[in-house]
């Protein structure tokens, strides 16, 4: 396997990461009959934009790398928000 080979495997699956938080949030929204945002959402959210992220430095994109960085601090915060929130109750 070549390196760049390697390096598509690594965009594709942060791309497989970044698809299942949608499939998740409906499927959770679906089985509640409103719509939800599971926790699952904001994990695979970082997992997605940090694989991303890691590609696009690679590919030295700083168009996508400016976007995934920003979404990247986005998802952390708001876990902390959710994770703040739930030790308050």
């Amino acid at each position: 396997m070549t390196s760049e080979t390697m390096w598509i495997i690594i965009g594709l699956t942060g791309q497989v990461f970044f698809s299942m938080r949608f499939l998740i949030q409906w499927w959770q929204s679906e089985r509640q009959q409103k719509s939800v945002i599971p926790i699952e959402f904001w994990y695979f959210s970082i997992l997605g934009a940090a694989t991303l992220l890691t590609y696009a430095i690679y590919r030295a994109d700083p168009v996508f790398i400016l976007g995934q960085s920003t979404g990247l601090f986005i998802y952390l915060r708001n876990l902390h928000l959710i994770k703040k929130s739930t030790q308050e109750n």
